[in-house]
């Protein structure tokens, strides 16, 4: 993806620092429809969140993003193999992969191309899977606080949020769906619903806020007075080192190439 639309260097240290990472169930469930788990493709993995897991399950794990910033603070990992290289143009032989999944990225890919690479690098039977998640749940007081500051930045997340805010529902996979029985199934369907947690404390949660594209522009349109009125509204009724439940619902397509 020549010039594509970096939101996340300027962020990487932080983003290391500050996501979450993906529960070993999601790892299963992928690698259990999966025909072979020689090679997998971590397509847009950031600083290696999903990467790291995934080698849990596969012999060898490409994990490609195209900003080195994110991939220089990645956790180094036995068979995880970190490129600098977009999902459109992977540079990965043809049929050469298991599984090919795009975890919190493929709302940022040029769609077209990607569907088209993925269609060359994933062998024939490889699986191609599809997950995101929304907003971060937390509960009482402190959730509130942060449903009313994701409406305030709302307008300033760049275009490719609306396809995490319909999850996914209008990325289009060209090939047969696969559901929770890893039975071929056409049109549409989900798998089984998994959720991340964290146990955070608070100012894991506000690291995690920084870590947002549209806080980064929100910030740089004036509003950092908001952001810390935000911290300020946490520290208030939330202790210090005290931990809470974060939790992310999942959405997870996936296809059978």
């Amino acid at each position: 993806m020549t010039g594509f639309a970096d939101h996340f260097s300027g962020l990487a240290a932080r983003y290391a620092a500050y996501r979450p990472h993906y529960p070993p169930r999601l790892v299963d469930l992928l690698a259990d429809r999966c025909e072979r788990a020689e090679v997998a493709w971590d397509v847009g993995c950031g600083s290696g969140q999903l990467s790291v897991a995934l080698a849990r399950r596969f012999a060898h794990v490409i994990a490609t993003d195209p900003a080195q910033a994110q991939l220089d603070q990645a956790e180094p990992a036995p068979r995880v193999e970190y490129r600098c290289s977009p999902a459109e143009a992977s540079g990965l032989p043809d049929a050469s992969v298991d599984l090919a999944v795009a975890a919190q990225s493929a709302h940022w890919f040029d769609w077209p191309r990607f569907v088209a690479e993925v269609g060359r690098v994933a062998r024939p039977g490889a699986l191609v899977a599809l997950v995101t998640y929304r907003n971060s749940e937390v509960p009482g007081d402190a959730g509130a606080l942060l449903a009313a500051y994701y409406r305030e930045i709302d307008a300033h997340w760049p275009n490719g949020r609306v396809h995490v805010n319909n999850h996914y529902r209008d990325l289009v996979l060209p090939w047969p769906a696969v559901d929770e029985r890893s039975e071929e199934m056409g049109g549409g369907e989900h798998a089984p619903p998994l959720e991340m947690t964290a146990s955070w404390t608070r100012d894991e949660l506000f690291g995690y806020v920084t870590t947002w594209s549209a806080t980064a522009r929100f910030v740089a349109a004036g509003g950092a007075d908001r952001l810390e009125e935000l911290r300020r509204q946490l520290a208030a009724i939330w202790p210090d080192g005290e931990r809470r439940e974060v939790r992310w619902p999942l959405t997870i397509k996936l296809a059978r190439r």
